[in-house]
Formats: structure tokens, C-alpha cells, sequence
């Protein structure tokens, strides 16, 4: 090994996976995170892998993308997914954490790590800091930070705008208008439901739509994420739009949803269940409104909030122009990019991101040349994308369109992905063999 040591910029998830992986096989690490001490518009702690939005990190069936994606995770033996699972709130079909015991952990293990030094401490200029390094900035990237970068690249930064949904109590619900069931019947049945009649429904609709946003500081063109737009954007695409969405009223037996109009669901927060956040109701409504208009909502009519929802602005780089297959950039000889500002997205995803680049690394240190992972897995079928898309780059989270079909045509969907996935774990898990254990 020719050098036993690197630079990590951004304690989130991407840079926290990277650190684990790293410091794991002997690799000394220096992680900077700029937070508390420096704050970004969205988080709120100075906590290592703190989740700004949802606290789910999707479903864990293997029919689903970020199911798989979880599955190759562990094969690959992620420290975060681990960490996740022993942190988990039961919900649904989906691996959900308590969001604070999560964050703490991951702080708490990379504290008393060996082989890791936090530094809380703002990094605006990496070149003042020894190769290799890793940026793992994520999509809050500071000001200085990201000027470096755009000096650097020579071209603006990319950006959408991603906003977060309400939390409420739920001792303040009304819960004689609710029942607790998992759509379909998937996974853990503690995902409280509220139904809606037709009335109520398009009384909410309407002020929905109506309602005052915040208006937006930056005056860059906007740009939303289309996994991630507003409720009320949602809204605006037509009456009907929620109703396939986010309060889509099917896959209930509770005699309470029968001919509801719409269901909205709620997902706890914690073990505890004090505390529950509203499924797909990432807002940029004013705080006021918020209040007015989720009360409108049957059971939340006196919903006290934890959390309001709000937007805030991401950053990526556009990866195919300045990324290699290894996320060592181009230009810069020694230097790595991982996390959301890559052009993944999700938190899962992000992990993913990390890890590679964590892989990729040590295989640098070690002198062994890089080999990427194969494109029928979730993770090969991801980076191909951000590595060789150009049009109209948006970053990209795992789904199975972007996985290549099977030889062998198969009708059934469920069965499809389901032989994708047994596809996708078996060359990944050679992938792992014959490469990730060896160097």
C-alpha cells in the first residue's frame, strides 16, 4: 500500500459509509463535517448521517429498486444499512429508523473509531488537504465549498429543489377517525390511516391548490425533483393527481375506508410511535398555511406540528462530464466525489455511492485498477447511468428501468424483477468474490 490515509469532506451518509469501509481495512481517516458549527438551511443537529426528509429508506421487497439496492448493500456488508436495521420502526413493507437514535449511532461509532479523527471543521478550498480526498458534501454543500468546485469545473453547478414533509403528534390526532393497516397488506400494520369522503376530499383539494408558498431566495430557474415535488404541485396537475399519488384509497380492508374518497397515511417517527410524519406531503407551503390546510384533513383538525415541511435547494454536478468510472474526478488527479451531489438520489443510494467509492479508493491506495460492478446489479446499473447520461442530467435513484432486461421475456412483472433481482445478486455477488475481497 503506498499510503494508509485519506481526507473525507461531509459527514452524511455517503462520506459516514466511506469512513466505515475505509477505517475497517487499516486506512486512517480524517473526516471533516463543518456542522454544528457551520449550519445548512435543512438540518437541524450536528449528528453524523443526519435524514433531512423522510425517515424511510424505502421498501425492503426485492421487486422494488430500492428493495434490491438494499439487498446488493448487504452482500457488500454496508455499515449504515447495518446500523439502520438495528435502528428500524417497524412501517409497512419499508426499512423506517428513528431518525435520532440512527444519527447518534453512526456519530457514536465513528467517534470511538481508531482509525477515524472527526474534525468539525469547514473545508472551502480541498487542494489545502493531502490526496487522496473524497468530497461527500452532499446536495447542502456550503457556499465556499461549492465555489471551489464551480472554479474548478469551470461551469455552474446543476440543482433541483427538494422540500420535506410535516411531522405532527399524535396524541394530537383525532384517532377515532383513523385505523391503523399497510396498504395491501405489506409489512407492519402500524402506518396510521385518515379517509377522506368526496367532499372533504375536494374541499382540501381546492384550498390546497390555493395555497401561499414561501417564496424561494435563490433566483435560479426552479427545478423540482420528480420523486420529490410539493404536495400542492402534485395538487395542481389536476384533481385526480392525489388520488394515484400520495392519498391514492386503495388496498385497505378496514370498514372505515370503504368509499373514502382518499387516504392519507401517516408513518411514526420512532419506536415510541409519539411522533408521525405524513406520507408524500413534502410541502413549500407557508408555515400558516400548513396549519390551515392539513387541518382540513378528518382526525388532524387540532394537529399540533413538530416539524412543518419546507424546500430547499440541492446541489449536483453533472457526473458524466466530469466524473471517471472510479468517481475520481477528471481533472483532479487523487479526488473522489460521492453522496447526493453525484447525482444519486435517495439515502439508500447515497450509501451505495459512499461505499463504492470507498471500495474504489482502497483499490487506488493498494495499486490494483478499479473494475467496476456489473451493470445487470442495482448499484452497476446506477452509476452507468450517472456516468454516461448527457441530456438534461437529473440525478436518479434505483429503479428498475434502469436495469438491463432479461433474455428471456417474462409477462408477469412481479416475476420479471423478481428474476432481474436473482440476476442482479448473483453477478454482484461475483463481482464481490472475485474483486472487493481481494484487494
Amino acid at each position: 500500500m503506498k499510503k494508509n490515509s485519506i481526507n473525507i469532506i461531509g459527514g452524511g451518509l455517503a462520506g459516514s459509509e466511506a469512513a466505515f469501509f475505509l477505517s475497517k481495512h487499516g486506512v486512517k481517516v480524517n473526516l471533516f463535517e463543518m456542522r454544528p458549527d457551520v449550519e445548512t438551511p435543512a438540518h437541524k443537529t450536528g449528528l453524523l448521517g443526519e435524514l433531512i426528509c423522510s425517515n424511510s429508506l424505502k421498501s425492503n421487497r426485492l421487486d422494488t429498486g430500492g428493495g434490491l439496492l438494499k439487498a446488493e448493500l448487504n452482500i457488500l456488508e454496508s455499515s449504515l444499512l447495518k446500523i439502520a436495521e438495528e435502528n428500524q420502526v417497524k412501517s409497512g413493507a419499508a426499512l423506517t429508523v428513528d431518525r435520532k437514535s440512527f444519527s447518534e449511532e453512526i456519530t457514536r461509532l465513528i467517534s470511538e473509531s481508531k482509525n477515524i479523527s472527526l474534525i468539525r471543521e469547514e473545508v472551502t478550498n480541498p487542494e489545502n488537504l493531502e490526496k487522496p480526498i473524497l468530497i461527500a458534501s452532499g446536495p447542502l454543500t456550503s457556499p465556499g465549498l461549492s465555489g471551489w468546485m464551480k472554479s474548478v469545473l469551470g461551469e455552474k453547478h446543476l440543482y433541483f429543489y427538494d422540500a420535506i414533509s410535516p411531522i405532527i403528534s399524535w396524541e394530537s390526532i383525532n384517532q377515532d377517525k383513523g385505523f391503523f393497516e399497510s396498504r395491501y397488506g405489506k409489512g407492519s400494520k402500524n402506518i396510521f390511516n385518515l379517509p377522506m369522503s368526496d367532499t372533504e376530499y375536494k374541499n382540501f383539494w381546492t384550498e390546497l391548490t390555493n395555497g401561499e408558498v414561501t417564496p424561494l431566495k435563490e433566483v435560479d430557474k426552479l427545478i423540482y425533483f420528480e420523486s420529490c415535488l410539493p404536495v400542492e404541485e402534485i395538487a395542481r396537475r389536476g384533481i385526480k393527481s392525489l388520488l394515484f399519488g400520495p392519498l391514492r384509497p386503495v388496498g385497505f380492508e378496514n370498514p372505515k375506508a370503504k368509499g373514502a374518497k382518499a387516504v392519507l397515511q401517516l408513518r411514526p417517527e420512532s419506536p415510541e410511535g409519539q411522533f408521525f410524519n405524513l406520507i408524500g406531503f413534502q410541502t413549500r407551503l407557508k408555515y400558516g398555511e400548513q396549519k390551515r390546510i392539513f387541518r382540513l384533513v378528518p382526525g388532524l383538525e387540532e394537529v399540533e406540528f413538530i416539524r412543518f415541511g419546507s424546500m430547499h435547494r440541492n446541489t449536483f454536478i453533472n457526473s458524466p462530464a466530469h466524473l471517471k468510472n472510479n468517481l475520481q474526478f477528471k481533472k483532479l488527479s487523487g479526488v473522489y466525489l460521492a453522496g447526493q451531489i453525484s447525482g444519486v438520489e435517495g439515502y439508500i443510494e447515497s450509501v451505495m455511492s459512499g461505499l463504492i467509492a470507498g471500495i474504489s479508493i482502497l483499490s487506488s491506495l493498494k495499486g490494483i485498477e478499479f473494475t467496476s460492478p456489473p451493470p445487470e446489479s442495482m448499484i452497476g446499473a446506477i452509476l452507468k447511468t450517472i456516468l454516461t447520461y448527457k441530456k438534461n442530467f437529473q440525478p436518479i435513484n434505483a429503479n428498475f428501468g434502469l436495469v438491463p432486461a432479461l433474455i428471456t421475456k417474462i409477462k408477469n412483472k412481479k416475476e420479471r424483477r423478481n428474476a432481474q433481482a436473482e440476476r442482479a445478486l448473483r453477478t454482484l455477488k461475483n463481482w464481490s468474490d472475485g474483486f472487493v475481497e481481494k484487494i
